[in-house]
């Protein structure tokens, strides 16, 4: 037989510290056979009380939380105060003391608060964080995706605040006004994308579509749109085909064609057009078409494939599908993506499959954009 010995700390009657030796019997597994107190002589059975009593008094101490609305309350008082970082190391603090103690509905009440006041304050880095925070809280708490949840992520979305560029620039000074401005904005933007990502990838877990919410795509879609200093309508476009918007898209679309540079706009249509198509998603791909014709569209030769290409994929015709590739191969050269979206394509609505199983990596790319 082994004896394994050691010595730990315990307080009795919530102040007083004191030394305890615990010797166990080393078998198969470790077994408890004494404790002793050698400085102040209580015997084995006293300890055993006096922790049992300890542990008592712990437990209730721990779950013993007030309500949410009180610490809500107090912690609007902080920011302001303008104590904005102080306030955010409580918001974190106090919201996992109720986490710990399972209340999570409770915690996700402070942490959405305290995002929307944050935020409400032009604290966006802090809004953010939270924001953050209150759905890795929804995943912790296994909440089922509903339209409840989605209001009070809407809600957190529309406090993300909006910074209008500087106009009719001309002085050093304006133009260090733009550029302040415009690390604002893509400060913003990350910061919207980083809460956004989390509240899709906890949508599709949780019971939305295979891909995410489609309301919550579009929001993301909208704030990158009208907020990005850099525009990227790739990114736009993908989130854009994973909505529920249409409408909204196509007037996005519009909008970017008269403010692009020339040679942009037939590649945003064309890519819309073809992301939706390489979704199988042949109805949305006709309207937001039929939507677009309502203007004015650019004359090129992506135009026109895409106008042949929609009633193509109505029927059985593979053969004309694979002459329309070869024919506008240098229009559709001019942007790498296509050749993997026409594969997809092709793949989806005529079963051919691809001749490199490596190719097939458009999926993975634009993943990185969710």
């Amino acid at each position: 037989m082994l004896l394994v010995a050691f010595f730990s700390y315990v307080f009795v009657d919530g102040f007083e510290k004191i030394p305890v030796m615990y010797t166990f019997e080393a078998c198969n597994d470790l077994k408890l056979i004494s404790t002793k107190t050698p400085l102040h002589g209580k015997t084995e059975l006293d300890l055993s009380e006096e922790e049992g009593d300890i542990m008592s008094r712990e437990r209730p101490r721990r779950a013993t939380l007030p309500p949410a609305e009180e610490n809500i309350k107090k912690l609007e008082n902080v920011i302001n105060e303008g104590n904005y970082y102080g306030a955010q190391q409580m918001y974190k603090s106090i919201s996992a003391r109720y986490v710990s103690a399972q209340r999570h509905s409770e915690a996700l009440d402070i942490l959405h608060s305290g995002a929307c006041f944050q935020l409400k304050n032009g604290q966006v880095t802090c809004g953010s964080e939270l924001a953050v925070i209150y759905v890795e809280t929804l995943v912790k708490a296994k909440v089922p995706y509903g339209d409840d949840v989605l209001d009070r992520i809407r809600k957190i979305y529309k406090t993300f605040p909006q910074i209008p560029l500087p106009q009719d620039l001309g002085e050093d000074d304006d133009m260090q006004q733009l550029n302040e401005a415009l690390g604002a904005a893509k400060i913003h933007v990350d910061c919207c994308l980083s809460f956004l990502r989390a509240a899709i990838k906890w949508s599709a877990e949780f019971g939305a579509h295979r891909n995410g919410s489609p309301e919550l795509h579009v929001m993301l879609a909208e704030y990158v749109y009208s907020e990005s200093p850099e525009l990227d309508m790739t990114r736009v476009s993908y989130h854009f085909v994973r909505g529920n918007n249409l409408k909204k898209f196509a007037s996005a679309l519009v909008n970017f064609m008269g403010k692009c540079y020339p040679g942009e706009d037939d590649l945003a249509i064309a890519r819309a057009i073809l992301m939706y198509l390489a979704m199988g998603n042949l109805r949305d791909a006709n309207f937001l078409m039929d939507e677009l014709k309502k203007h004015d569209l650019p004359q090129s030769d992506l135009i026109q494939l895409v106008n042949y290409l929609l009633p193509t994929l109505q029927r059985d015709a593979l053969p004309l599908f694979n002459m329309l590739r070869t024919n506008y191969r240098s229009s559709t050269d001019r942007e790498p993506a296509f050749k993997e979206l026409l594969d997809d394509i092709a793949e989806l609505f005529y079963g051919v499959q691809r001749k490199n199983p490596l190719q097939g990596m458009f999926g993975d790319i634009f993943k990185m954009m969710g």
